[in-house]
């Protein structure tokens, strides 16, 4: 359904583009029905034409399939998007998920108003009114945008009526107060868009001017611009306190967090004294401040003579009593309430005039008579002549032309002057009719009008004026409207204007199948709203054998399937049937073989059908074949069975049982033949089986020939698996010995000088080592086992040796340095030289010098590589040569 705003022209004379637009076929049946008119036309001729090509046919049918599935989806999304709810649109009825829904409302009602229950010691009568505005978020259709007559989801963005609190969606109030701006100045302004004009409320008709046309998603109270969608938030509040001003203004804020609706009455306890100010002041609710305290009044009333007797109160009525008054004039008296000690007594005054001579002709009044209006200076009837007169006279006419104006406004009195009005003008002119197309003689006190009736359009663009001699400004039409509503149930019945119609101000009640809940929507939501959840019981009958219904809450729609156990008496045996209830159950009909994609399946996909009882599954105790066990069998299978096991009974080689599965042994059904190798246990460590076939009996001695590894692992022996296994350790070893030299190494490194033998080899070591002392210059020769324990230390001939080099070696040392220091000597000595003889040399002598100079370097260059290299060179040859002479010595 189109929003109300977009509805333009419904109803009424239509424009050529709104013609245009309402002539052509739906979008959701063009392709589907163009492509199946075109592939059944064109299809047919196509397959008479080239009947070989089967191909192209179901190419044909693919693609109408492919558009028939694609107009279908359309049509789905179509159907859900206008089923709507106002929070949430997939309620579920299970009753599980309404408790839990229920609570999870009470708990954010509960949490909205704690604030405000705080306050009154958990009293929330004052919150009915806000209560039902939050309450209403959360029932399914109860909240509506009266402009598009859509629901008003949680995660939409709204605004909300300051005077009426009612919701609507942003972008839809936005173009209902441009809409409503944009009609009132086309047709009021003459200088049209220049004024400013206030837009009204859909609802409540209360006018915003156009700087209060919403632009932005705002919480309720006005703190946070698009608040996020919390569950456990009231929809579109922000969660915080809303602190806006009470009305009646009080000083106080609303306690409430952000919510929609009225803010509650004031909660505050405040001091107050009562209404007439006696009593001290108490503790008392703002909202309800005024108190009495029961005492008299005792205030004096404005008739002066009594005071107030009614108890503690604001202001004074009144005063009730009655007195004797007199009226204004004072002529009567009568009694009176006290509260209106004036009155009239509708008698003509009569009093004298200040002139004597005449009376005053007011009626009872209570100030002085007026003077004499005969006594002030007057005019003749025409107004020519003024004389002054005594009040006893009459003024006489002035004879003259009176040439008072007529009420044509436009020609004067042609009589004399006279009393009394003038007549009515009679002058012949010509006249100009009302809507300025014909002109006629005539006199002057008549109107002109021609019958030419006007053909413009009236305000509301729908109607002709039709009005004869119509000046231009047309009537606004009196007609109704009578354009069908968005609601498409009722009329407008406002006045015949322009523009989109005010939305429906019915409201229609959906019930839910019991009608036990109300819920009240407005007019046009009943089709698309879904019924309210009853908390009743379901009144329906049942619709199978059973007595009675399970006991389910009311809901739309058919009753769901029964689940109660059928226990209707089995055929065949004794037992009931323990399945559910399948007297009404859904089964999916055969469908009809169809002539071509052009027509549509006329039966529905599943049919309601009563299904008969299945077979008896009571379990009965029974053996198998074999005597294995005993299982429960189905009662309608009951009878021996096979258990699916080995049959186990033993075969005639007596080493085996019969690996059939479970049979009935008889004459022509037999167990089976063993063919089986022998598989009695070998004698213990023998790894090869029995060469002989199952038989009873001991198995012979094994004669195979065991291939093995000697204890060094490095020889192949063979040895009979008889003799192996019925030797003892002992034997063992020697038959698991190859007699060879054990190969492997000791710690030592030495070789192992036993025969092949298992396990780690001793360490005692039988080869001979030599050992030396320190100096290198007395040796031994020991065992390897032995040669940790004996250490070979020097004699005193190997320190004095050792004595005699350390001696050498320091000499050579004494006279490297005294060579250095006499080096040193000499250059000290030619460098005093040079400087004792001074002065100018010259340059012979100055060459030789310098060459003497650099000889002498050299010299000592060479000599310093002689102390530095030959010296030690020498003393290593002179070490070399006496270690030589003292180890042959």
């Amino acid at each position: 359904m189109e929003p109300a705003w977009r509805q333009q022209g419904r109803g009424r004379g239509r424009s050529q583009e709104g013609q245009g637009e309402r002539s052509r076929p739906p979008l959701t049946e063009r392709p589907g029905a163009a492509a199946g008119a075109w592939a059944a036309g064109r299809g047919g001729r196509t397959k008479r034409a080239a009947a070989p090509e089967p191909p192209r046919a179901e190419s044909v049918q693919s693609k109408f399939e492919e558009i028939r599935k694609s107009n279908q989806a359309a049509a789905q999304r179509l159907v859900e998007s206008r089923v709507s709810s106002s929070s949430e649109d997939d309620d579920d009825d299970d009753e599980g998920d309404v408790d839990h829904k229920d609570g999870k409302r009470g708990k954010i009602l509960a949490s909205t108003f704690t604030t405000y229950t705080d306050q009154t010691g958990g009293d929330g009568s004052g919150l009915l009114r806000t209560g039902q505005y939050v309450s209403d978020l959360f029932q399914s259709g109860a909240l509506t945008c009266l402009i598009c007559i859509g629901s008003v989801k949680r995660t939409q963005a709204v605004w909300s009526c300051s005077s009426c609190f009612s919701l609507f969606h942003l972008p839809c109030i936005q173009k209902w107060a441009r809409d409503s701006a944009f009609l009132v100045s086309s047709v009021t302004d003459e200088d049209f868009g220049q004024k400013k004009h206030p837009w009204p409320c859909p609802k409540c008709r209360a006018e915003y001017p156009p700087s209060a046309t919403p632009n932005r998603y705002m919480c309720y109270c006005g703190k946070l611009q698009d608040p996020p969608a919390d569950p456990w938030l009231v929809p579109h509040s922000c969660g915080s306190i809303c602190q806006k001003e009470l009305k009646p203004t009080c000083g106080h804020t609303c306690l409430l967090l952000c919510h929609p609706g009225p803010c509650p009455p004031c909660p505050k306890m405040v001091p107050v004294s009562c209404m007439c100010g006696k009593s001290k002041p108490l503790p008392r609710r703002c909202s309800n401040k005024a108190w009495s305290c029961q005492q008299q009044c005792g205030r004096l009333l404005p008739c002066k003579q009594h005071t107030c007797t009614q108890p503690c109160h604001t202001e004074c009525s009144p005063c009730p009593r009655v007195s004797v008054q007199k009226c204004m004039c004072g002529r009567e008296k009568a009694e009176r309430p006290c509260a209106s000690p004036e009155w009239n007594c509708q008698q003509v005054c009569g009093s004298v005039l200040s002139c004597g001579n005449h009376t005053c002709e007011l009626l009872c009044h209570d100030r002085i008579c007026p003077p004499c209006p005969r006594s002030i200076s007057r005019c003749c009837p025409c107004g020519k002549t003024k004389s002054s007169l005594p009040c006893t006279e009459e003024v006489s006419l002035c004879g003259d032309t009176c040439d008072r104006r007529l009420s044509c406004g436009k020609h004067t009195c042609s009589m004399r002057c006279h009393r009394g009005s003038c007549e009515t003008c009679r002058q012949e002119v010509e006249k100009e009719c009302r809507c300025g197309k014909y002109r006629k003689l005539m006199p002057c006190h008549k109107e002109y009008l021609c019958d030419s009736k006007c053909p413009k359009t009236r305000s509301c663009q729908r109607h002709q004026c039709r009005r004869k001699c119509c000046p231009g400004n047309c009537p606004p039409c009196d007609q109704s409207c009578g354009r069908t509503l968005g609601c498409r149930n009722h009329k407008c019945p406002s006045v015949c204007h322009q523009g989109s119609c005010y939305p429906c101000p019915e409201s229609v009640e959906v019930t839910c199948t019991c009608s036990s809940t109300v819920l009240v929507v407005p007019c046009g939501r009943e089709r698309s709203t879904k019924p309210p959840r009853c908390k009743e019981l379901c009144r329906c009958p049942p619709s199978c054998h059973h007595p009675t219904r399970e006991t389910h809450r009311c809901h739309p729609g058919p009753c769901p399937a029964c689940r109660q156990l059928c226990l209707l008496p089995l055929s065949r045996c004794s037992h009931t049937c323990p399945q559910p209830c399948h007297d009404i159950v859904l089964v999916k009909s055969h469908q009809v073989q169809l002539a071509g994609p052009w027509e549509q399946p006329s039966e529905p996909a599943f049919v309601k059908k009563a299904l008969p009882c299945p077979p008896c599954k009571v379990p009965i105790p029974t053996s198998c074949f074999g005597k294995h066990e005993v299982s429960p069998v189905p009662c309608h299978r009951r009878g021996p069975f096979s258990c699916k096991r080995p049959c186990g009974r033993p075969l005639t080689c007596g080493n085996h049982d019969c690996s059939r599965e479970c049979h009935v042994v008889t004459e022509g059904n037999k167990c089976e033949v063993c063919e089986e190798d022998c598989s009695k246990p070998r004698p213990p460590g023998c790894p090869h089986p029995c060469p002989r076939p199952c038989h009873p009996g001991d198995c012979p001695p094994c004669g195979q020939m065991i291939r093995q590894r000697c204890h060094c692992k490095i020889s192949l022996l063979y040895v009979e698996c008889m003799k192996l296994m019925s030797a003892d350790e002992k034997k063992k070893v020697e038959l698991s010995s190859c007699n060879n030299q054990c190969p492997k190494e000791l710690n030592c490194g030495h070789r192992c000088k036993q025969v092949c033998h298992p396990g780690v080899c001793e360490e005692k070591c039988q080869q001979k080592v030599k050992l030396r002392c320190p100096c290198k210059r007395i040796k031994k020769e020991l065992l390897c086992s032995l040669s940790t324990q004996c250490d070979v230390q020097c004699d005193d001939t190997c320190r004095d040796q050792q004595m005699r080099v350390s001696q050498l070696k320091e000499a050579e040392q004494r006279a490297a340095q005294e060579e250095e220091q006499r080096k040193l000597q000499e250059e000290l000595e030619a460098f005093e030289k040079r400087q004792q003889r001074g002065g100018r040399r010259n340059k012979k002598r100055g060459r030789r010098e310098e060459v003497d100079d650099e000889q002498g370097r050299v010299g000592r260059w060479w000599r310093m590589c002689a102390a530095v290299v030959l010296v030690p060179l020498g003393g290593a040859l002179l070490s070399a040569a006496a270690y030589y002479l003292l180890t042959t010595a």
